[in-house]
């Protein structure tokens, strides 16, 4: 089917029973109208035949076939239905070779059953080692993003397949597609030579064949060279030979014998022709000097040889040596050897020499290039008599080539809760050796976190094999290695990088498992007191740590009075300054949470002890002032004796401990000496005898005396006033008395 700039195929429908497509036709120009493929025969069956991606109304195709359309009827379906048992379950399309860039193949999406709105999610696209075709992203077609050349793609194959893969993501599907490039007649059947010059001597006998250079054409099927026409003549005729790879040579067969003296000199024209519609054809002209007889030819020891050849023999290893003999003598029986009818290909590979016949090589093979050549040579002798025969080469396999692996999917960074068996990277691989030889298998070199899964035919899906924890290792790298089963083996490996990405996994930790702290009182309102510190290994938010006071025992109104957290540094701050009379202990509860969604916390507890300061003097109880501020007086027996309890002090103290403690000693007393305190109990004592036994002056009457108290700490003193008892009074319980 061919399909000029002005032609373009505009409607694909069944209508019938048959597959019917329409055309434009544009300036008049000549359509050449596709082949109908018959119901039942087309090559896939649950999917509908791609158009050609061309755009435009079209006319209907006529029903009238020729012959040689209705041969490519049965040919294609044919070819089809053998691939279709080799490729199940595949997309196919049909196409022409030299689509123009952009044209629609079809609609991809649509023949998968991806709805439109969701190609961005799924991330439809090709993987192929060539790109020939690309997926439009807005409507999920098939588009030609590259020139696609049949006869460079597949040379000479009947059938020319492209086949890829489509890879679709979340969830991940692999479509195997296929697309026939069908041929157009886009080439010319063409001769090396515009001119064959030939010598046959006059003694040849009628039917005698003559070798001819054969044209080449690039086209397959029927659009290659299918026959070849030799004008009007009386002495030759014009036969076809086909080589078992479905090449057909042209030989000149002698039809009556040939008189030098009555003509020496001949001329035909050689017309090779395609089967394209319409037909192209090439010419060369063969120009045929009659000489004298050479009796005769050379001729071969076999007709075929046949050899094998490991692809891996050096240039210049001995091939094969062919022989042939002549039964002439001397100057006529000296053979030429060379090479005959071949491709330029062969003689890049091989060489003959022209004096031995021996072949030799003159290149590397390569299996997975080409596996067979077929050599013709043709023996020569001085006379131009000339015998030939073919030499098949098959070359052998050896396990040259490494396996390849294309990673056509990578999914990093990966979340670390991710559970075992979440999809990591997809492989592909491929061998270009054949057997044994292009057999892989692939395995991960250590890394037990993971493990690889054989998806499909050439496919792997790297998975985890366990659960992920960033804070151990956040990044992998992952090697793996392919090996083939050829011996001895070849291996290749890559290395796929992974990277985990951060989950709010972990909860913020402190540093230790409470605080206690001790601050004394009268601090300076804004000092800190305390802090605290918890550590998140978490990345980022996850690990950003902001500290708040959740719970106290002071009241939850007065707790913003007395204490504040920075969120940002954990450091406690007083909020006013402390009383120990007031408040010795409170405790606080803080909480570290970091900022991942959803949130993680954890408290600890804080224990603010307020240190005591000597801070208060000491209050004396008792005795205490009178009302009006006058001193108290006792009044003791004349007759008291020394350690006579005259009165005791009591005094207080608010602060605590060593602040406490209490001394007692006599400040001022108008006879020092005559009373004492006790300095731990504040106990005042009669230290001396108030009356004198015996004779002598009587003792004053009374006595007075000034008790004081003191802290040893801060030294601060109480004293009592003064009060006078009268003398003689009776000692007893001590109680304020009149002043005297």
């Amino acid at each position: 089917m061919h399909l000029g700039a002005s032609k373009r195929l505009t409607s694909c429908s069944n209508r019938g029973g048959q597959y019917w497509f329409g055309y434009k036709k544009q300036k008049q120009e000549k359509v050449t109208l596709p082949r109908i493929l018959p119901p039942r025969r087309a090559y896939f069956s649950s999917r509908p035949r791609s158009r050609a991606a061309v755009e435009g109304d079209g006319m209907r195709l006529s029903t009238e076939t020729s012959g040689r359309t209705r041969w490519r009827q049965v040919l294609l379906p044919f070819l089809l239905s053998l691939f279709r048992g080799a490729l199940p379950n595949q997309i196919r399309y049909s196409i022409p070779e030299e689509l123009a860039k952009n044209s629609v193949v079809g609609n991809l999406a649509k023949d998968l059953g991806l709805s439109v709105p969701d190609l961005s999610a799924r991330k439809l696209r090709i993987s192929a080692e060539k790109e020939y075709f690309v997926v439009k992203p807005e409507s999920g077609e098939l588009l030609v993003s590259n020139r696609i050349d049949r006869e460079e793609i597949c040379g000479r194959k009947p059938l020319c397949v492209l086949d890829f893969d489509t890879v679709a993501e979340n969830p991940l599907n692999i479509f195997h597609v296929t697309v026939i490039v069908e041929d157009i007649n886009d080439n010319t059947p063409l001769f090396k030579q515009s001119k064959i010059d030939l010598k046959i001597g006059e003694s040849t006998k009628p039917g005698k064949t003559f070798p001819l250079d054969p044209a080449l054409d690039s086209d397959a099927g029927p659009n290659s060279l299918q026959r070849y026409y030799l004008n009007g003549n009386e002495y030759f005729d014009l036969r076809e030979i086909q080589t078992p790879d479905g090449r057909k040579y042209p030989e000149l067969i002698l039809k009556h014998s040939l008189d030098r003296e009555e003509q020496n000199f001949h001329q035909l024209l050689l017309t090779a022709v395609d089967g394209g519609d319409p037909p192209q054809s090439g010419t060369t002209q063969i120009q045929i000097q009659v000489t004298d007889a050479n009796d005769n030819p050379p001729v071969f020891s076999q007709d075929v040889y046949r050899v094998s050849l490991q692809e891996g023999v050096p240039p210049g290893f001995l091939v094969l040596r062919v022989t042939a003999t002549d039964q002439d003598e001397g100057v006529n029986a000296e053979i030429t050897y060379s090479f005959h009818n071949v491709d330029e290909q062969v003689k890049q590979f091989f060489n003959l020499n022209q004096r031995t016949g021996e072949i030799t090589s003159n290149d590397d093979f390569d299996f997975e290039i080409a596996n067979s050549y077929t050599l013709r040579i043709e023996a020569k002798d001085p006379g131009d008599l000339a015998a030939h025969c073919s030499v098949q080469v098959d070359i052998l396999d050896e396990n040259d080539c490494a396996p390849e692996m294309i990673v056509t999917s990578v999914f990093t960074p990966l979340p670390e809760d991710s559970p075992p068996g979440t999809l990591i990277a997809l492989i592909k691989t491929k061998d270009r050796d054949s057997g044994e030889n292009g057999e892989v298998y692939c395995q991960i070199l250590g890394k037990a976190e993971f493990i690889l899964k054989s998806y499909l035919k050439n496919y792997y899906k790297l998975t985890t094999d366990k659960t992920l924890d960033r804070e151990e290792i956040s990044e992998y790298n992952i090697t793996v290695m392919a090996t083939d089963r050829g011996n001895p083996p070849l291996s290749s490996s890559i290395t796929i990088t992974l990277h985990i990405a951060d989950v709010n996994d972990n909860t913020p930790v402190f540093h230790q498992a409470s605080y206690v702290v001790h601050v004394p009182e009268n601090n300076p309102p804004g000092a800190s007191i305390a802090h605290v510190s918890a550590s998140d290994p978490d990345l980022g938010p996850n690990g950003h740590v902001s500290y708040s006071i959740v719970a106290s025992d002071l009241e939850p109104r007065a707790l913003s009075s007395y204490v504040s957290v920075n969120p940002q540094s954990g450091v406690v701050f007083a909020q006013r300054a402390f009383d120990h009379e007031q408040l010795r202990a409170f405790e606080l509860t803080l909480q570290a949470r970091d900022h991942g969604s959803p949130a993680l916390s954890s408290n600890v507890s804080l224990c603010v002890l307020v240190g005591d300061r000597n801070d208060n003097e000491p209050r004396v109880l008792y005795p205490a002032l009178g009302p009006d501020g006058s001193a108290l007086f006792d009044t003791v027996p004349r007759a008291a004796q020394p350690g006579y309890l005259v009165t005791k002090v009591v005094a207080v103290d608010a602060d605590s401990g060593h602040n406490a403690w209490l001394s007692y000693h006599v400040l001022q007393a108008s006879e020092p000496g005559l009373f004492s305190v006790g300095p731990a109990h504040g106990r005042g004592a009669h230290g001396a005898g108030l009356g004198r036994q015996g004779r002598g002056p009587p003792a004053p009457a009374g006595r007075c005396a000034r008790w004081g108290t003191a802290a040893p700490l801060g030294h601060r003193h109480a004293a009592p006033g003064f009060r006078r008892q009268p003398a003689g009074g009776a000692a007893g319980p001590q109680r304020p008395a009149r002043a005297v």
